[in-house]
């Protein structure tokens, strides 16, 4: 990281961990949404970090991974990372308001396809003000008010179903497809570094419960298969790291990249972007069942945090695709000129 980085990454740090984590994640349920540390993290210009100077902060998407893996890490309840990438592309398509970028307004995503003019499944669908789909080759902007009552979820997450009808066209053909569409690996890229955060804080918590609980008068930890089970979970934490940030690299770039499976290189935006969320989802589905397993009954209790971390890995990673499905399209990605 670069110094201003650096710096991106301590004031974030702080911010998450003093004004969200998981009782601020109770506090919130069953909506899934904080709306005392919104309005905090509004104060920060966070909202419109994402967007180009002098409106915004000018952040590229490598600064934004940093920030999106610190608010998983706390498994923050705020719609940071849609809200991020919904501004960016209201910006290119010259429909940004005043107060997106001031988080007086939440934008939100569509990240399916829309079906019967219905909106199915949208992570923010219950707090977003504006909400950007992609309907064919049009680009739909709904200003309908929320309806602040999530549908019933793992995870509690704001999830909820959204009507289009009253949207209206703000974009549409090919160039308007292409922009919603990196919108999208954008999205993949920044849900991957808050999956990183998640498995990077249950990593930590789970060391340090097995340090302190002791049986047959021995901390747990000290148990063999216990390390075993932890030793290899850092590696895969860091792993999952360094690929977020090669397809946050990629994606600020903004040029063509490369697939060669031959030699190993892919720089491509859009494969990266799929291959981080999937790796960044397997770990972290990971090392929260290895850190509720190991936390014994006690990981079932709703006192312990371990199974906060455990329910938001599952229910982020899996909000745009099943797992199985995110491979296949990554195999397309992979394979579709090989093939010919």
């Amino acid at each position: 990281m670069s110094a201003d980085q650096e710096a991106i990454q301590d004031v974030f740090s702080s911010f998450f961990a003093a004004q969200t984590g998981p009782e601020s994640v109770r506090n919130s349920m069953p909506l899934g949404f904080d709306p005392k540390a919104w309005e905090r993290l509004s104060e920060t210009g966070a909202p419109g970090m994402g967007v180009s100077l002098p409106a915004g902060g000018g952040a590229s998407l490598s600064d934004l991974v940093i920030v999106a893996e610190e608010a998983g890490a706390q498994i923050a309840p705020l719609p940071i990372i849609d809200h991020v990438v919904a501004s960016r592309i209201l910006e290119k398509l010259n429909a940004l308001e005043s107060e997106i970028l001031t988080g007086n307004l939440i934008a939100g995503l569509v990240l399916r396809p829309v079906e019967n003019g219905i909106a199915k499944s949208v992570p923010t669908g219950s707090i977003a003000n504006r909400l950007i789909a992609l309907d064919e080759d049009k680009i739909l902007l709904l200003k309908d008010e929320p309806p602040n009552k999530s549908l019933p979820n793992h995870g509690d997450l704001p999830i909820a179903h959204r009507g289009i009808k009253n949207a209206t066209v703000i974009a549409e053909g090919v160039e308007a497809t292409s922009v919603f569409k990196r919108g999208l690996h954008e999205w993949k890229t920044l849900i991957s570094a808050f999956l990183v955060g998640i498995t990077r804080s249950s990593i930590e918590m789970t060391v340090s419960y097995v340090k302190d609980r002791h049986q047959f008068g021995k901390p747990i930890g000290s148990f063999q298969s216990i390390q075993h089970g932890l030793a290899d979970l850092p590696g895969l934490c860091d792993g999952a790291r360094l690929l977020v940030n090669k397809a946050a690299w990629s994606g600020d770039r903004e040029i063509t990249g490369e697939i060669n499976l031959t030699d190993n290189e892919i720089s491509d935006f859009a494969t990266l972007s799929s291959m981080s969320l999937i790796f960044a989802a397997e770990t972290s589905l990971q090392a929260t069942d290895r850190g509720l397993h190991y936390h014994g009954g006690y990981g079932f209790s709703e006192e312990y945090d371990i199974q906060l971390f455990y329910r938001k890995a599952r229910a982020w990673s899996q909000i745009i695709n099943s797992p199985s499905d995110e491979c296949l399209h990554l195999a397309d990605l992979l394979l579709e000129d090989k093939e010919g």
